[in-house]
């Protein structure tokens, strides 16, 4: 079996990140590793997210530094859908399905995959995003709109954040309108 993989480089600044799609036990592990500058600092973030079979976040979690800051958190939702980051509970983003870590393009790709839209076809969202760096976890509302084979138009923030997405057959994000792009060959 072939073992999704893909590596983007950052648009608006230094930076790469590359993630790997593991399905193991009947869950999807979504794993990789993020390198780029924030506010002037030097960044190293390792996450990895488990869905269950129908795409619907388990749990995430992220760990490296920043600078000279050491960087560990866990994001947890348990089966009613109550979300908690390091055991603290996040009541703001219960009964959200996805995590979105703030960071990454990788996690654009579990609603992608979970939706299963049909060309033309839109679907609201609500993500408990992980913001950076500030890491809490906030509600986020999205729209995904399925605009070709292989395209989306992405909008959240109330509209007040777009961007268009190509993805591959995998469903990673091969290309975020001026902050990501797929490595040729990845």
């Amino acid at each position: 079996m072939t073992v999704p993989t893909i590596l983007w480089r950052r648009l608006d600044q230094a930076g790469h990140d590359c993630a790997r799609l593991v399905l193991h036990d009947a869950q999807w592990h979504l794993t990789g590793t993020a390198v780029f500058t924030e506010a002037g600092q030097p960044c190293r973030l390792d996450y990895r997210v488990v869905c269950d079979h129908a795409w619907r976040t388990l749990s995430g979690s992220v760990a490296g530094w920043w600078g000279d800051r050491a960087i560990g958190v866990e994001v947890r939702c348990d089966a009613e859908r109550r979300w908690s980051l390091n055991d603290v509970p996040c009541l703001a983003v219960a009964g959200c399905l996805d995590i979105d870590l703030g960071f990454t393009p990788a996690t654009n790709l579990l609603p992608i995959r979970r939706l299963g839209l049909a060309l033309g076809e839109s679907a609201a969202v609500r993500a408990a995003w992980l913001s950076f760096p500030g890491l809490t976890v906030e509600l986020l509302e999205q729209i995904y709109r399925r605009t070709g084979e292989a395209t989306y138009a992405y909008e959240s923030d109330g509209g007040r954040f777009t961007a268009e997405l190509s993805v591959s057959g995998d469903g990673f994000v091969t290309r975020y309108s001026g902050l990501w792009e797929a490595e040729p060959g990845s």
